[in-house]
């Protein structure tokens, strides 16, 4: 009986330090996977409240008989450890979820640099890319600003400026500098007479419109470019760049027609001659043969100046509409 006691004494001593060996192993086994989710914890909740791990679930803790007391942090820990895993679990998840999500964003972001460079590109060397974004369906009669412009860009503008076709090619175009040389342009330039009533700024504008009257283009494409530059707040601005505009076109130059007056309802929606400037580039897309964009330039012209527009002007549009064939 002694002996037996004994021996029952014996096994219980040998095995507390067992016991406590493997309390100790998954003791740090927990500090591992505690300090591995409060890692991902920062990364997937930044400045944000973390989530609690759900230790123990809802079930009461287990009654422990007299004489098992050793092996009741084991299953405590045991518990922690399932718990713990399993939030980690679900945090390496969403911290990846989120990753893909930043990667879709910082994607799109570049898509869209992207596209303002090409456009900007394109506006800077006169040739603008098609397939921009379209005229929303309703529209706004309120006074224009430069936001609503811009988020209101006409879908298509000519992709390039048009190659001269083989008859025009063959016939030299007049510039400014070959017409300083041509002793009979020359003679009839200086007959046009250069306005001087003190206002400067004025006086160049009406003089860019003289040589365009007098339909001398290239000289009128010059003057009226260089007032623009240099007075672009002026009120005349709108008037010189819309002008520009009709001197291209005149011309028999559409392509760098449509850009003048684009960039003028663009630039200055406010300006005076910002509706005339959209009906004119209608008429510019009709020469280039686009006609369901000239269509959409027409109801830009409506739907954002509206009341505003003149009777003559609204005239204009309807016929320009009846010419490219515009649905109601």
């Amino acid at each position: 009986m002694a002996t037996r006691l004994m021996l029952a004494v014996t096994g219980c001593v040998l095995a507390l330090p067992a016991a406590a060996q493997t309390t100790a192993l998954l003791d740090g086994r927990v500090n591992k996977l505690e300090r591995e989710m409060r890692a991902v914890q920062r990364s997937v909740f930044p400045g944000g409240t973390p989530v609690q791990p759900e230790l123990g679930g809802g079930n009461p803790s287990p009654t422990i008989a007299a004489g098992t007391a050793a092996t009741a942090p084991v299953a405590d820990l045991t518990a922690r450890i399932g718990s713990l895993e399993r939030q980690l679990a679900t945090l390496t998840g969403a911290s990846e979820q989120n990753g893909f999500r930043v990667r879709q964003v910082e994607e799109a972001l570049a898509r869209v640099q992207a596209r303002l460079t090409t456009l900007e590109a394109g506006t800077a060397s006169g040739t603008l890319p098609a397939g921009g974004p379209s005229v929303p369906a309703g529209g706004s009669a309120a006074e224009p600003t430069m936001a609503s412009a811009l988020e209101t860009t006409i879908a298509a503008r000519p992709t390039q400026v048009a190659r001269p076709s083989a008859t025009t090619a063959a016939r030299p175009r007049t510039t400014p500098a070959a017409a300083s040389n041509d002793p009979g342009r020359k003679a009839a330039l200086a007959n046009i007479e250069v306005p001087a009533t003190g206002d400067t700024v004025e006086d160049a504008y009406s003089y860019g419109y003289r040589l365009y009257t007098a339909k001398f283009y290239p000289e009128a494409q010059s003057k009226l470019k260089d007032f623009v530059a240099k007075h672009s707040t002026h009120r005349r601005a709108s008037y010189a760049q819309n002008l520009l505009g009709r001197a291209y076109l005149d011309e028999g130059k559409p392509a760098l027609a449509s850009v003048a007056f684009y960039d003028n309802y663009q630039k200055m929606p406010t300006g005076e001659r910002a509706p005339e400037s959209l009906y004119w580039l209608g008429q510019s897309l009709t020469k280039l043969k686009k006609l369901p964009d000239a269509c959409k330039v027409y109801d830009e012209l409506t739907q954002v100046y509206g009341a505003k527009l003149t009777a003559d002007l609204r005239s204009k549009a309807a016929k320009g509409r009846a010419d490219a064939k515009c649905t109601a």
